[in-house]
């Protein structure tokens, strides 16, 4: 299967004229005969990349006071928890901010508030902040982030997940593509025969069909 992803990202690569910013590689499965209707049998995985994202994440913090500073200090963007109730009534405006971030960090006492008012918009995009402890620096868990890859499939057959950029090698992207590929069949009863088609393609060029063996 590793020569097969390393052959259709390099097709993809070589389909895809150079932008003037940095594309993103996308790799696409399409499931077949399995229930997505039954949460049990969803794919909701976090990958750590063995070589990275090719890019920074972004990433926001609910947080205030001490833990703000400290997430400031990590480089993480900052969201008032004051503002959550605010941006809960301006539904437009919530989404752009889910769009804008990766990933979301909060403290523990405003994960409720977050989803009370944010729930709806942060939920369905699998954004739900990850609760940061006191103890805890915030810089630990972001850094944790910054391989993380989310694999979501919710109830469509058809899923995508960021593999990396166009700036690393047709051998990082493999390594990463492989090691979404294997959880994600980890998951499935059948592993590779639930899988009808899969595909690689960076963020606007062609899409290149992986040759699986099993679909």
């Amino acid at each position: 299967m590793e020569n097969n992803l390393q052959t259709a990202i390099q097709k993809a690569l070589e389909g895809a004229p150079e932008r003037n910013f940095i594309e993103t590689l996308e790799m696409s499965f399409t499931l077949k005969d399995i229930d997505l209707k039954n949460p049990a049998n969803r794919i909701q995985e976090e990958v750590r990349l063995p070589s990275g994202r090719g890019k920074e994440p972004k990433i926001a913090m609910f947080a205030g006071g001490e833990m703000a500073a400290k997430a400031r200090a990590a480089g993480l963007e900052i969201i008032d928890p004051s503002t959550i109730e605010d941006l809960g009534g301006k539904r437009q405006a919530a989404r752009k901010m889910a769009n804008k971030y990766d990933f979301f960090l909060s403290e523990i006492p405003h994960m409720g508030t977050v989803g009370r008012f944010l729930g709806v918009v942060l939920g369905p995009r699998g954004k739900m902040p990850r609760p940061v402890p006191p103890p805890v620096d915030p810089a630990m868990i972001a850094g944790g982030l910054k391989d993380t890859a989310v694999v979501r499939s919710r109830d469509k057959i058809t899923f995508h997940t960021a593999i990396g950029t166009r700036k690393q090698s047709n051998e990082e992207l493999t390594a990463n593509a492989l090691a979404i590929w294997k959880r994600v069949i980890g998951r499935l009863d059948r592993g590779d025969k639930n899988i009808r088609t899969c595909y690689i393609k960076t963020s606007m060029g062609p899409s290149i069909k992986v040759e699986v063996a099993n679909s």
